[in-house]
């Protein structure tokens, strides 16, 4: 059980870390927040919900993933490297890529309630 709970805070940690330090994750987390308050106002569904919060759960995992990539990249090559090249611009391409194809489900769920008003 403690080493469950120490888990726990390393985690915890590495989410204090990814807010505090990298700024498009705070970026992304203000985006989160607004998403989720205008979800509230336009009262979505519970199946609607699972959706937004399933993509906004992806979006900051890959940033954080990303992130954690981009890091190992600088100690292993601090210098530029075609190749850290490429591994930093492909980490970033999922994070672009799940970001619009979230932000086409954000439509496909916020557009028609919005119309409506």
């Amino acid at each position: 059980m403690l080493n469950f709970l120490k888990g726990f805070l390393y985690a915890f940690n590495g989410l204090v870390i990814f807010f505090r330090h990298e700024r498009n994750g705070r970026i992304q987390m203000v985006i989160a927040i607004v998403v989720v308050i205008v979800s509230w106002w336009l009262n979505i569904s519970a199946p609607e919900w699972m959706v937004v919060l399933g993509c906004i759960g992806t979006v900051l995992s890959l940033e954080m993933i990303n992130s954690a990539i981009e890091k190992i990249c600088n100690l292993v090559h601090p210098t530029y490297h075609p190749a850290i090249k490429t591994i930093k611009d492909m980490s970033a391409s999922a994070v672009l890529f799940v970001s619009i194809i979230s932000t086409i489900i954000g439509a496909i769920i916020f557009l028609p309630k919005i119309h409506a008003f």
